[in-house]
């Protein structure tokens, strides 16, 4: 006889409920290892990120980071040295000499007080830029730049002692640098430009010495001569009848006029020849003679203004004839020009401010 076993329901939802449990604590479990799967792995890629985030802007931020020196470019560039004050002074210098050599005195100027600019303490460039200043006639700038020599003191070597020179005697004194032969001629700046001591650049002729001495005479109120001592340039050839030597004597008349003296003036060469065939300098003596006695005549006012000399010729300078004037005179001072060829040479005056009263043309009058 066939047999049915029947379960209670009470017991297959209890059965029911336990094994449903149980999977939904497996899906759980399995749930959960996933995400701690997941959360492994992405944690260290954010600490991987986190550095390059600080670590980047560094570099930008570095504050005393030093200058990073840009790669060269070309091989010949990192060969070539950078250029030196010093040279870039004589490569300007010398522009300013050639400049001055073809007359330009301009841009011969304009290059050296670019060099000045550059070093202010040079005192060859300062030198020469007082010295063209000088030829020029603008005697305060002169002035002003042989002080700026001055300033530097004796660092400056022989050129202090020229400039101390020039400040004490006055400026201009073109044959200051006859007074101071030996100082220039140790300049490696005159040496380089073939500038010869007593011999302005650019002359043929200069004056290398003048030389004042005052003889007691009790006929005279003054007696006086100059020794004025005229050098060529060395290996120059000299047309002696093309040279023009000019002497002016001034006086001072009552308190404050300077006029040309009527003084007895006459003049005698020192020298043989006088034609700087034989010798490289020659010696002309000029007299100024003011007698005690001389009479206020009309006579007496042709007496000799200025002396003009000519080495060609022999005896007493030519004379101008001044007008009268009321006032006592007295011996004030001197101008003395070189011309050759009737192109002014030198000058030298003593005081010096008669250069400044009493500019020299470029070029000789007819005489």
């Amino acid at each position: 006889m066939a047999s049915l076993s029947f379960v209670s329901s009470s017991r297959a939802d209890k059965s029911f409920n336990v094994g449903l449990g149980l999977v939904i604590l497996f899906a759980a479990a399995e749930i959960g290892a996933v995400g701690i799967h997941y959360i492994s792995a992405m944690h260290p890629a954010r600490v991987a990120v986190a550095p390059r985030e600080v670590l980047v802007p560094l570099p930008s931020v570095a504050p005393s980071a030093p200058p990073v020196a840009l790669p060269v470019t070309s091989p010949a560039a990192a060969l070539t040295p950078p250029t030196t004050v010093s040279s870039e002074i004589d490569r300007l210098t010398k522009q300013a000499q050639a400049a001055r050599d073809s007359g330009d005195t301009v841009n011969a100027l304009a290059r050296l007080q670019d060099a000045a600019q550059r070093d202010p303490k040079n005192a060859e460039v300062l030198a020469e830029m007082a010295m063209i200043y000088e030829s020029t006639q603008n005697f305060d700038k002169s002035a002003e730049t042989w002080r700026r020599v001055q300033t530097i003191g004796p660092s400056a070597g022989a050129l202090y002692d020229v400039a101390d020179m020039k400040l004490r005697t006055g400026v201009p004194a073109s044959a200051s640098t006859a007074a101071a032969p030996t100082a220039i001629a140790k300049l490696d700046v005159t040496a380089s430009r073939g500038t010869v001591e007593g011999i302005p650049p650019g002359s043929t002729l200069g004056i290398s010495d003048i030389s004042a001495s005052e003889t007691p005479d009790p006929d005279s109120e003054t007696n006086l001569m100059l020794r004025i001592s005229v050098k060529k340039r060395p290996g120059a050839v000299i047309d002696h009848t093309k040279v023009k030597i000019q002497v002016f004597f001034y006086d001072t008349v009552g308190d404050n006029d300077i006029k040309l003296t009527d003084a007895d003036v006459s003049y005698e060469w020192l020298t043989p020849n006088h034609d700087w065939a034989d010798s490289n300098s020659e010696t002309l003596a000029v007299t100024y003679i003011r007698s005690k006695s001389k009479a206020k005549t009309a006579d007496s006012d042709l007496a000799a203004a200025a002396a003009a000399i000519n080495p060609a010729k022999k005896g007493k300078p030519m004379r101008a004839s001044p007008p009268p004037e009321a006032g006592a005179r007295k011996y004030l001072g001197y101008i003395v020009r070189v011309y050759y060829n009737d192109q002014l040479q030198d000058k030298r005056a003593d005081p010096t401010k008669l250069l400044t009263l009493f500019p020299a043309p470029n070029t000789a009058s007819p005489q």
